[in-house]
This record gives structure tokens, C-alpha cells and sequence, in this order.
């Protein structure tokens, strides 16, 4: 066995799939986070993710990549590897494969961290990982390396975790829209008691309808074009997890336009405990506009980037 292994395997549920007709973020997002647990496995690992677990791998940070879209009843599978692996941490590639075709769905460069799971803890890896992990040595593809998120080269070097200015008052002072608020429950929650990182990215994709909207309409009185239904779609995610919200805890998710360019926008979300005002995690997408009868990528027109440009915040980032 040597370079990258297959980690899961399986299709795309119609419920799944969101009013853009592919399948949602968020479940990519899970298909990541069980290709992790094959990871853990392959590394010896095989407890990881049991409630009785010595150890586990706690995601730090996720740079995502969407290549081609997964509608309902398409075959995929994935595929795994370490590119870098520290004293406590490891960066991962996880890429997410058309089983019929071959050509990759999404792509995850996956930054973990080797902690006991209760409480968060992290120590070394144990001597079965570190020998295994020298015959699951993946190299970075091109598709699979940051493209308009630089930031993201960080996770790629295996960087120390990266610092956020997210908080409920920079928020306030920024004037950030809240497009998410809610307290997460139990069956958002993992078998250690804490929000599952899909529900991260979930409550985001939530509230985009609320931030997007006058994007959209915009977008659509400007294009030139007879596009009857408009939506969009993500090509590029950050996300840094800061803390583990646990049931009964809440969560706010404030956002806003960092930029408009010819066919993108860019986007900062931060997620916040609203009774602390402390971050529990940050992201950054860039999006394009959809023509979801066309399936293809409608431009932003000078017009539009006009009209829109009031609606950025000077300065935003993670």
C-alpha cells in the first residue's frame, strides 16, 4: 500500500440535494468527516471516532475545493492521504471521486489535530500512526490547492492554527447581517457531545438565501440575459473550527460581502456564541451566480458590481 488509499464509498441521497439541484455543502462536508474515521483506521486508529476513544483527530481547519457537481443518484467514492504529519497535528488530502467517471467531485485539505477527545487534549502521535502514515504520503494536486482563497496555503504548509478577529462586538461594529440563529440540539452533535463539523458549514448554507437574495436579484436585472431561475453556487471554502459548541449552547452566524468581482463574490461568515460573544469558527467562500436551467455560471455585470458595491465591508476577513 503506498500513497493515497480509497476511504469511503457510496452515492448521493435526492434528499441530500438542496433548491440548487446538486447535492448540498454540508454533506460534503460529512462524506469528509467519515473519510477521516477511514483515515484513522488506516492509521491504526480504529476507535477513533467510539465514545470509548483514547484519541481522536479534531478538525483544526478545512480548505475545500467544489469541481463538479454531485447530483442525486450519482456513484462516488473517496480517496485519502497524509501530506504532512507533525509532532500533534497532520494536514490530510481527501478528494472526493465520480465513481463512473473518475474525475473528481471536491477536494479537502483536511488540518487535524491528535487530542484525547474528553476533554480536547492534544499529544503526540502514538508509533503505529507515524509508521503508517509513511505509506499514505499523498501529493497535493493542482485542482485540490488553494485558488482564490490564499489564506488557505497555510493549512496546505501545515501552519499553527490561525488567529481570527471574529467576535459578536466586531460584529456589531462592522454591522454585520445575521443570516443564522439557533441552539443546536442533540442529533446535530457527535458521540463526544459536540456540534459535528458539518453542521458548521450547514447553518451557513442556511442563512445564504438571506445574505444572497438582493445579490441574485441584482445580478439577474443586470445580465444581459433571459435567466429564469438564478441561484448560485460555492467553488472555494475556508473554514477554521475555533471551539466545539455542545448541545443546548447557541450560535449566531454573522456575515457580509468582502468582494465583487467578474463572476465571484467573496464571502466572510463567523459563527458566534451569542452569550460569550467568543468565535466559534470562521469562514470564507467565494461563490458564483447559477443558472440553474443553463448549469452555468452566470457574469456579474459593471451594472451590477455597481449597484452592489455599497454592500461591502470595508476590510472583512476571518
Amino acid at each position: 500500500m503506498s500513497g493515497p488509499v480509497e476511504i469511503w464509498r457510496g452515492g448521493v441521497n435526492t434528499w441530500e440535494c438542496d433548491e440548487m439541484g446538486h447535492m448540498n455543502v454540508r454533506f460534503y462536508v460529512s462524506r469528509f468527516q467519515e473519510g477521516l474515521a477511514g483515515v484513522a483506521r488506516r492509521l491504526g486508529m480504529t476507535d477513533a471516532f467510539a465514545a470509548e476513544a483514547a484519541s481522536s483527530l479534531v478538525v483544526a481547519e478545512h480548505h475545500l475545493r467544489f469541481l463538479k457537481e454531485a447530483q442525486a443518484g450519482a456513484a462516488l467514492h473517496m480517496v485519502g492521504g497524509i501530506v504532512e504529519m507533525g509532532e500533534t497535528t497532520a494536514t490530510l488530502l481527501q478528494v472526493l471521486i465520480h465513481s463512473r467517471t473518475g474525475e473528481p467531485a471536491a477536494s479537502a485539505v483536511t488540518r487535524v489535530v491528535h487530542a484525547a477527545p474528553t476533554p480536547l487534549r492534544p499529544f503526540s502521535w502514538p508509533r503505529r500512526a507515524k509508521e503508517a502514515a509513511a505509506s499514505l504520503r499523498a501529493q497535493m494536486p493542482a485542482y485540490a490547492g488553494p485558488r482564490s482563497i490564499k489564506g488557505a496555503q497555510a493549512a496546505v504548509d501545515g501552519a499553527d492554527a490561525a488567529e481570527t478577529r471574529a467576535s459578536l462586538a466586531e460584529a456589531d461594529a462592522l454591522g454585520l447581517q445575521c443570516i443564522a440563529r439557533g441552539t443546536i440540539t442533540p442529533k446535530e452533535c457527535d458521540v463526544f457531545g459536540r456540534m459535528r463539523t458539518e453542521e458548521f458549514i450547514g447553518r451557513v448554507s442556511d442563512g445564504i438565501p438571506a445574505l444572497l437574495s438582493a445579490v441574485r436579484s441584482t445580478v439577474g436585472e443586470t445580465s444581459g440575459a433571459h435567466v429564469r431561475r438564478l441561484g448560485g453556487a460555492v467553488l472555494e471554502y475556508r473554514l477554521l473550527y475555533f471551539d466545539w459548541p455542545y448541545a443546548g449552547d447557541h450560535l449566531e452566524v454573522r456575515s457580509g460581502l468582502a468582494e465583487i468581482g467578474d463572476k465571484t463574490q467573496r464571502l466572510i461568515h463567523w459563527l458566534l456564541d451569542p452569550v460569550s460573544g467568543r468565535a466559534w469558527g470562521a469562514a470564507e467562500a467565494v461563490a458564483v451566480n447559477f443558472d440553474l436551467d443553463a448549469r452555468k455560471v452566470v457574469p456579474i455585470s459593471p451594472e451590477a458590481r455597481a449597484r452592489l458595491n455599497p454592500a461591502l465591508v470595508p476590510g472583512l476577513r476571518l
